[in-house]
């Protein structure tokens, strides 16, 4: 098919729809704060002269004035705050509500204030009178500066990025939506945004998907998502419409236990509005443009939201399908059962549900969160392909029987509570539960010995219950050291047992009736119980130079009854009890109001996979021969920020090391043995003008391993390092009511020395991505084309592969087209 097909269906909508809709948008294009008399003028600077419409309402001491069909396109984000402007006014804040609303809070410091609104050539004018009592002008007023974000996973504390000595990324809902337009599939989300991250898998599994070479620990409102089995689902958990934004730490860290070797993503998920009553519908298709038929795949969402008094609440429901997924050439991609299955042919359900009230300084919030994704395919992949004796990419062979395919279900329960004001500190305290099942693709096993020479289907089952309490104190001068401390517990119960399918009818078949003879265990049932304590200090030294550093100790107990292993093997259970003890200690130095400079040494720790040596334990063995030292690693890492009206950049270079690694043989066994992992990354954004947006990211990677622990350094594997990945976009507000982006993604080769799993050579690729929005009434078109010039390539995972049934291409050109509206 002619590339160009798809940018002709895709502009050919939008220019047809485009031009009712464009006196529809105003745009905000700046903000000023001018002293008066009698208080304070907000001006709002608008598009071509345009005066937008605004309506008035009030909350005790806080006045609102909502701006309707209103979008910010300021240098700085989607968010102005001013503190204390003048006497009498303790809070001005302009913050842009979804879709296509601007709103304005002006609190008051003991009552209401007044507002008189003016329509000025440039747009508007609102004049603030602070209550009599308290009126007094300050002599002068700062004018808008950028927004600040504000991270909470980087200290486990609101902290602006700015003043946080590590390299993070933040996500939020605005970016997530646009994504959003693409695919729905976070993995693939996270790999084009986040630098260190490897390139998407484009399958139900993040295996392959290291950051920084090493794993990550998900984490979902500060419930971690890992299992004591790492089965590398974490980012199947959760639906991306029910995220309000995603953290991301890059690097090793142990602030929040066990698995971050790589660094943290904390998922966060929707918050309430402010207003009364919001309710927001979406109804979405997408179809593959290479073979239409079987391809359809169809979205639906709908929120409610809203804010009464004190007491605030969401409830947001998300159902989705994927079709059939299909390559450039129009051939069907098959699941891949050594990369844990794909997501075409899926059904999709999340609920998302919170109630949260406010009483005084302190919040109580009961959150319920339930994913549910299982397939429904007739296809698996053509084990035939494996004899050819040319590389050949993986086919699909359609009429399989499968009684059950693969699925995963996640449930979170979770009660936080927060006090700002306990005896002067501010305390937070979470309780939690998660129930979890994964189920895989069925595995030929019959050429592992270890594995019982059998036709396997394994799936995991956890609960976990777990809670965190921190309090956070200010220690001296006014609150420029704080202390942080407290502790985390969870418990969890974990198995992982396995269907057995007949080796002879699966051959008859020719790898399509998968006829079940028995269920067996494939590691044991383990309970793991794990505690933590910790304490860290932040210290502003100085307005150029902020500190900060801590310490974690861990200790964690496994019990494992006896059992057999597939091969036969009896193995004596019992009890194993480990400990770990981290530091970490970083510094920022702004050496001008726009550049800082900032370093950091940090440790990470993930538990030893337990169950994954125990599956293949020889005849005799016992659970108390095993050595379960946690993998330590340490981390260095400088970097430096620059953030002036119109450009963000940052550039980070960091080197980590461990004496355990976790790298797998050809037999699938963990290999502990010292490794390093180095790299480069760098992102910047810039407004080039009022309507055009230019930015990237650079992500160089590569790491290397100590098999026998001589001095002697080869390379890793390609699951673990990927190659030189660069991202880039240019986005245009083409008119009020209509933006286009396009966004390209660019993986390198990598050809590492050495043989075996997953030293394949890989060679690189680029793909380009088209997102447009247009403004239709009261709601919003979305059109999103994926892999826009139609290449045919394979994503890294499917070429560090090592037979032809798991060398699966990407998917070929892929339009999305969603219609969302505000009730």
């Amino acid at each position: 098919m002619n590339p160009l097909n798809s940018i002709l269906i895709a502009t050919g909508v939008a220019i047809a729809l485009i031009q009712p809709a464009r006196a529809d948008i105003v745009q905000v294009t700046g903000i000023q704060l001018n002293p008066t008399d009698a208080g304070v003028e907000i001006v709002i600077e608008t598009a071509d002269n345009t005066t937008p419409q605004t309506f008035t309402s009030r909350d005790n001491q806080t006045l609102f004035i909502d701006i309707s069909n209103a979008q910010f396109r300021l240098p700085q984000g989607n968010q102005f705050r001013q503190e204390n402007p003048i006497v009498g006014i303790s809070t001005i804040e302009i913050i842009s509500l979804e879709p296509n609303s601007v709103r304005i809070s002006i609190v008051g410091e003991t009552a209401l204030p007044t507002a008189q609104v003016n329509a000025i050539e440039r747009g508007l004018v609102v004049s603030v009178t602070p209550d009599p009592t308290t009126q007094a002008i300050t002599p002068e007023l700062p004018t808008a500066e950028p927004a600040i974000e504000i991270t909470v996973t980087a200290t486990r504390t609101e902290e602006n990025v700015t003043d946080v000595p590590r390299s993070v990324t933040v996500i939020n809902r605005e970016q997530l939506e646009q994504q959003r337009r693409v695919t729905r599939d976070l993995g693939e989300i996270l790999g084009k945004l986040v630098p260190g991250l490897a390139p998407p898998t484009q399958s139900a599994s993040n295996f392959g998907q290291s950051l920084r070479g090493r794993n990550v620990l998900v984490l979902i409102d500060g419930i971690p998502q890992s299992t004591s089995r790492n089965v590398q689902r974490d980012f199947r958990t959760i639906d991306p419409s029910a995220i309000e934004r995603i953290e991301v730490l890059r690097g090793p860290t142990a602030i929040y236990g066990d698995g971050a070797s790589g660094g943290v993503i904390n998922i966060i998920t929707r918050t309430a509005t402010e207003q009364r009553l919001v309710s927001t519908s979406e109804l979405g298709i997408s179809n593959s443009l290479t073979r239409f038929e079987d391809s359809v795949g169809y979205n639906l969402q709908h929120s409610i939201s809203g804010t009464e008094g004190d007491f605030d609440y969401l409830v947001s429901a998300a159902f989705g399908g994927n079709g059939g997924f299909f390559d450039a050439q129009g051939d069907r991609i098959p699941p891949d059962p050594n990369a844990q299955g794909g997501i075409a042919d899926t059904e999709t359900i999340n609920i998302l549900g919170k109630v949260g009230t406010n009483f005084g300084e302190q919040r109580l919030q009961l959150s319920f969160n339930h994913f549910n994704d299982r397939q429904d395919t007739n296809f698996t992949s053509d084990p035939n392909v494996n004899t050819l004796p040319e590389r050949e990419k993986a086919r699909a062979l359609g009429g399989l029987v499968l009684d059950e395919n693969q699925a995963t279900e996640n449930t979170l329960i979770n009660l936080d509570y927060r006090n700002d004001n306990f005896l002067g500190s501010q305390l937070r305290g979470q309780l939690y539960y998660r129930n979890y099942l994964t189920r895989f693709f069925p595995f030929d096993a019959r050429d592992f010995a270890s594995f019982g020479n059998e036709i396997i289907q394994s799936r995991v089952e956890s609960e976990k219950l777990g809670g965190r309490l921190q309090v956070e104190s200010p220690l001296f001068n006014e609150g420029a050291a704080r202390l942080l401390w407290g502790l985390d517990y969870f418990h969890e119960d974990t198995a992982q047992p396995v269907s057995i399918y007949d080796g002879a009818t699966f051959d008859a078949s020719g790898g399509l009736v998968f006829a079940k003879v028995g269920d067996r265990s494939w590691t044991p049932p383990l309970q793991l119980s794990s505690l933590g304590l910790f304490a860290q200090l932040n210290w502003d030294i100085s307005a150029r130079l902020l500190v900060n550093g801590g310490i974690r100790h861990e200790r964690a107990g496994v019990d494992i009854d006896d059992f057999t292993t597939l091969a036969g093997n009896d193995i004596t259970g019992g009890n194993l009890d480990f400990n770990a003890t981290l530091f970490n200690l970083g510094a920022v130095f702004f050496a001008t109001q726009e550049i800082s400079l900032f370093t950091n040494f940090s440790q990470g720790f993930s538990l030893a996979d337990i169950g994954r040596v125990l599956r293949n334990a020889p005849l005799g063995f016992s659970v108390e021969q095993l050595s379960p030292e946690p993998q330590r690693v340490n981390n260095y890492e400088i970097g430096i920020r620059g953030q002036w009206e119109a450009v963000q950049a940052s550039l980070s270079a960091f080197y980590n090391q461990s004496d355990l690694g976790t790298t797998f043989d050809a037999d699938l066994n963990v290999i502990r043995a010292p490794e390093r992992v180095y790299g480069i990354e760098a992102a910047v954004d810039t407004q080039l003008s009022t309507n055009w947006l230019l930015g990237g990211t650079l992500g160089w990677v590569e790491g290397e391993i100590d098999l026998v622990d001589s001095g002697e350094y080869t390379d890793l594997d390609g699951f673990r390092i990927p190659p030189l990945k660069l991202s880039a976009y240019v986005q245009n507000q083409t008119t009020p009511s209509w933006s286009n982006r396009l966004q390209l993604l660019f993986s390198g080769s990598r050809n590492p020395a050495g043989d075996g799993f997953g030293f394949n050579e890989v060679e690189n690729y680029l793909t380009v991505d088209y997102i447009s929005s247009i403004q239709i009434g009261t709601g919003t078109l979305n059109i999103g084309v994926e892999n826009l010039f139609n290449a045919q390539y394979f994503p890294v995972v499917s070429q560090v592969q090592g037979i032809n049934s798991s060398y699966a291409a990407a998917r070929g050109t892929t339009l999305s087209i969603k219609y969302a509206v505000d009730w």
